[in-house]
């Protein structure tokens, strides 16, 4: 069978040609990657005036953890002191977690899309005084963030991923 093309044909192929052409351009136009803020610096270690007394006190309140690893323990740093298990250690868990622009406490920013995993019943409370500074933030271990942000803070936190 033989078909005969029309000038009303040609039209309606010509337009479809332009509009896959345009469509291309714009896709060769778009951002081949998504641009993220450059991190935050990590302050280097904390000295001098920065160091002195007050301003770094810690009270760890861990319920749930099992193996010994419940109870409240204080931590003081620069200079470490404290009943903590690990004084030294924990120091430098938020030491190495303290950035400019950054709280070391801080909670999972609202929106942030986490993994539905289960880390256990273990929750903290921290409170206290950091970098002059109070402090007052909950952990829990109830999904990939919030495991993430205990994490981070080990041997603040007892490592409970073993």
């Amino acid at each position: 069978m033989l078909q005969v093309i029309t000038p009303h044909t040609v039209r309606r192929l010509l337009v479809a040609a332009g509009a896959s052409l345009a469509a291309l351009g714009s896709l060769a136009a778009a951002p081949t990657a998504v641009a993220f803020p450059a991190p935050s610096p990590v302050l280097p270690p904390l000295q001098g005036v920065e160091r002195t007394g007050g301003d770094h006190h810690l009270t760890v309140t861990v319920r749930g953890a099992g193996g010994g690893a419940d109870g409240a323990f204080r931590v003081d740093c620069h200079p470490a002191g404290g009943d903590h298990p690990d004084v030294a250690g924990a120091c430098r868990a938020v030491d190495r977690n303290t950035r400019w622009g950054h709280e070391p406490f801080a909670p999972v920013p609202e929106g942030t899309v986490c993994t539905m995993q289960y880390g256990g019943s273990a929750t903290a409370r921290v409170t206290g005084t950091w970098a002059g500074r109070p402090v007052d933030a909950t952990f829990d271990r109830s999904n990939g963030c919030e495991i993430d942000r205990w994490d981070r803070l080990v041997p603040l936190l007892p490592d409970l991923s073993k």
